[in-house]
């Protein structure tokens, strides 16, 4: 199987750090895609990825997958060990609890600051908005306080173990670094946190 990725970007990060926690990184072809030269928008990339989305897994019987999140849900049932989604009802119910709120309260809001503030992005995001960017960078900084709030109690993000929750935050905090934001800088526990993912083999 093939996974199309472009490394430093998020979500290929999410998919790749996701192999790298099962130690299965080497279980798969990596193709490298430059979304800053547009190869996600080629044709024969949308052979794979109809959507010119970055990642995209490609199985050995044709079938093709995209979404990080759903990779990764491939990636867990082939690769169960070891788990990173959950054992139990609950396990599962809280770890894609937390998963999805970084993803869409943390995550999506700093990606719409930096789509729309950065002129890295002017290309990719026309017309920029410097509303949305507003919003996205308030929202952003708001759940990153309440991340931390929450890591004042808590060793891991989730289910008191470290899954793909941690996973797609550190991913998340080490992104902010585009628009010069260290997250981890201003919060004390998010700070002691992301040195502990660090320490697991994760680049900051």
């Amino acid at each position: 199987m093939k996974l199309y990725h472009t490394p430093g970007a998020p979500n290929p990060d999410r998919v790749t750090f996701f192999l790298r926690a099962k130690g299965k990184l080497d279980a798969v072809d990596l193709e490298e895609v430059s979304i800053m030269k547009q190869e996600h928008k080629t044709a024969e990339y949308r052979d794979v990825s109809p959507f010119a989305q970055v990642p995209a897994l490609a199985l050995d019987d044709g079938t093709k997958i995209t979404e990080s999140r759903a990779i990764c849900t491939y990636f867990e049932n082939v690769f169960p060990e070891p788990n990173l989604m959950g054992t139990d009802a609950k396990e599962k119910a809280l770890i894609e609890m937390w998963d999805r709120r970084v993803e869409m309260m943390f995550f999506i809001q700093f990606a719409t600051w930096f789509r729309n503030a950065h002129e890295m992005m002017a290309p990719l995001e026309v017309p920029q908005s410097a509303e949305a960017a507003a919003k996205g960078e308030k929202n952003a900084k708001k759940m990153a306080e309440r991340i931390n709030a929450h890591l004042a109690d808590h060793e891991f993000l989730a289910a008191d173990r470290f899954s793909i929750a941690d996973i797609t935050l550190f991913i998340t905090c080490g992104f902010c670094r585009v628009m010069k934001w260290a997250p981890t800088k201003e919060h004390e526990h998010l700070g002691r946190w992301f040195e502990a993912m660090k320490a697991r083999g994760f680049a900051g």
